[in-house]
């Protein structure tokens, strides 16, 4: 499976390291306002690094999963489709959104668009990999873990085609695994 990968972009230990600090700056805005947050993954990509950040994340805290998509193969296609909306409601509920990677926005946008018509009192972001040069809507993370090149990455969660999902790194994936598709 490594032989696809040109190279790490972050490694595990990297990635461990920052979601520690994340999850500190998530329970200081959090303590602070007295909220206690539901915390949504979006599947299936932010799965490893929901994972990672909660155990890092000193409040009590609600889990709740949503399946969103607009990608097809490498291109995000625009098109954003709720496969999984969550179990129960958001309304008056402070949301943190937990995303691996903010590529284009539209994906973004349109679950928070739908997370506030549902009644949530506000919908927080904190994302894995941010990858500014490639958003066409605008909107911004709340929490960033790193922000990234415009290069196709795997790993920690993010795939090619459903797979890389379990490389415990984020890889940059070699140009002719996606190109002749």
């Amino acid at each position: 499976m490594n032989d696809v990968i040109e190279r790490i972009l972050v490694t595990e230990e990297e990635i461990i390291t920052r979601s520690k600090e994340l999850g500190a700056a998530i329970t200081q805005d959090y303590r602070s306002a007295g909220i206690t947050p539901v915390v949504v993954g979006l599947l299936k990509g932010s799965v490893p690094f929901l994972a990672e950040i909660m155990k890092h994340i000193d409040l009590d805290i609600e889990i709740d999963f949503m399946d969103v998509s607009s990608y097809d193969g490498a291109e995000s296609v625009g098109d954003v489709k709720i496969n999984k909306d969550l179990d129960k409601s958001v309304k008056g509920e402070s949301i943190l959104l937990v995303e691996d990677i903010v590529d284009t926005g539209r994906t973004l946008k349109e679950v928070k668009k739908l997370l506030l018509y549902k009644g949530a009192a506000e919908v927080k972001i904190v994302s894995l990999l941010d990858k500014p040069s490639r958003r066409v809507i605008e909107i911004q993370a709340d929490y960033v873990g790193f922000e990234i090149p415009n290069e196709f990455v795997v790993g920690y969660g993010l795939d090619y085609d459903q797979k890389y999902r379990n490389l415990p790194y984020i890889g940059v994936l070699k140009p002719q695994v996606y190109e002749n598709r």
